[in-house]
């Protein structure tokens, strides 16, 4: 059993955004692995804490009219947020797009300062740029 603080992390996981419009279902087999942080422009401003799925380890289980996606920059990275309260559910990763970094603090249960230390990505300086 994977454990967050309080929480048990299921193989299959419920995340939503604040409002409860947009739920996604993750798969979490091995629990949260490798969270982290990312400096560049828009994870400066967004703060979140993400871990990686693959694109099939997450379904929109309900709200899928509500997702709203901006993209920026190289137009590469598909980063989504509730239409309603504004929430950054997840995003198509730039780096790796055959993932989603998914916000951990819309997981179900977690308190993303339970998580402990996390590391923080060089996103200013991004791989994708050189």
């Amino acid at each position: 059993m994977k454990r967050v603080g309080n929480t048990e992390i299921l193989p299959v996981h419920k995340a939503s955004c604040h409002c409860g419009a947009v739920e996604l279902a993750l798969s979490l087999p091995n629990g949260i692995q490798k969270p982290r942080r990312c400096d560049c422009s828009i994870c400066r401003r967004k703060g979140a804490i993400v871990v990686s799925v693959t694109l099939d380890g997450l379904s929109v289980v309900k709200g899928q009219e509500q997702l709203k996606l901006y993209q920026f920059n190289t137009h590469t990275a598909k980063h989504y947020f509730c239409g309603i309260c504004g929430i950054y559910t997840h995003h198509q990763r730039r780096s790796n797009p055959n993932e989603y970094g998914v916000n951990l603090g819309c997981l179900e249960g977690v308190n993303p300062y339970d998580i402990g230390e996390v590391v923080t990505s060089d996103g200013v300086n991004h791989p994708a740029d050189n």
